[in-house]
């Protein structure tokens, strides 16, 4: 069939060993320090590897069958490598696609560059239909709001009252959600990136349907890397310190731009927060991650279709 969708994914290397070749596809070919390396090969041995590769692997076997469409899947900074995964489209006769970046809050850096990399590999042989952002998408919410629910419903019986949520996205660098450098001062400033704000909305949306009012909940920017330079915040660190002094000692933590459970969920959250957490005085709980969530499914099957339509 002449039409197709393409999901992307950041990508994680499938052994400790390859972990430096992997960061110097993540970094652009910049050279990463040692420590880092080796902080990077501890957690990852620490929660086994990271499933991530072979859960959004599941992910486009799920659409493909809600659709009865090839679905592809292509990574940028590991294999199936996005040029690669687009060569074999066009090698199977795919001349129209919808390209899904699954972080749905759209960072015109990173997600920028997922982008260009789809563009330069199709070469003009297929028509692709790129899908910057999904962040306010009803099934997304929806999808969120279901894993929250199963989870905050008994962990307030245990605690005796609801927990407040703490809801958290992947920080970037500072200097990729300021505006882009005004060249032509006759031109209109460009806007600021929109992702801090669409990550917060994904998360209010999540927030109403679950029926959370203001005051219980929050958001924190988490997972700040280890290079030099200012990152997007506050910090989970800093959010939980603040909650303690508040008085909170039951806490739900609720990630809104991961959609399968990897290294930042698996460690940063299940073991770095939550250890946090505990020495502070706070039982923190995270809901499953929408993995092979239907709901998910479901989203990703009308964003394709609206786009074919």
């Amino acid at each position: 069939m002449p039409d197709a969708v393409l999901l992307l994914a950041h990508g994680t290397p499938d052994s400790a060993d390859e972990i430096p070749e992997y960061l110097s596809h993540v970094t652009g070919g910049r050279e990463v320090p040692e420590s880092v390396v080796e902080e990077v090969r501890h957690r990852f041995t620490l929660i086994g590897g990271s499933p991530l590769t072979p859960l959004t692997l599941q992910q486009g076997w799920l659409l493909e069958r809600e659709l009865r469409l090839p679905v592809y899947v292509g990574m940028r900074n590991w294999k199936p490598y996005i040029a690669d995964v687009v060569r074999r489209m066009r090698s199977d006769g795919i001349t129209r696609a919808v390209v899904i970046c699954l972080a749905p809050q759209n960072s015109r850096t990173s997600v920028g560059l997922y982008r260009r990399a789809v563009f330069a590999a199709a070469e003009g042989e297929i028509e692709v239909l790129f899908l910057d952002d999904w962040a306010d998408h009803p099934l997304l919410a929806d999808a969120f709001a279901e894993r929250l629910r199963a989870l905050r419903g008994p962990f307030a019986q245990d605690a005796g009252s609801p927990p407040p949520v703490l809801f958290t996205a992947h920080s970037v660098p500072c200097r990729t959600v300021l505006s882009a450098p005004q060249l032509d001062h006759h031109a209109a400033p460009a806007p600021p990136d929109p992702y801090p704000v669409e990550a917060k909305l994904t998360a209010r949306l999540i927030a109403e349907r679950v029926g959370l009012v203001p005051e219980e909940w929050f958001f924190a920017f988490q997972s700040q890397g280890m290079s030099g330079g200012p990152w997007l915040g506050p910090t989970v660190e800093d959010t939980l310190t603040a909650l303690h002094q508040e008085g909170v000692r039951h806490l739900v933590i609720q990630p809104v731009g991961f959609l399968c459970d990897h290294v930042e969920i698996l460690y940063d959250i299940d073991i770095g927060f939550r250890e946090y957490a505990a020495k502070l005085g706070i039982e923190m709980r995270r809901p499953a991650s929408l993995n092979d969530s239907r709901l998910l499914t479901l989203a990703l099957s009308d964003l394709a279709r609206h786009s074919l339509t």
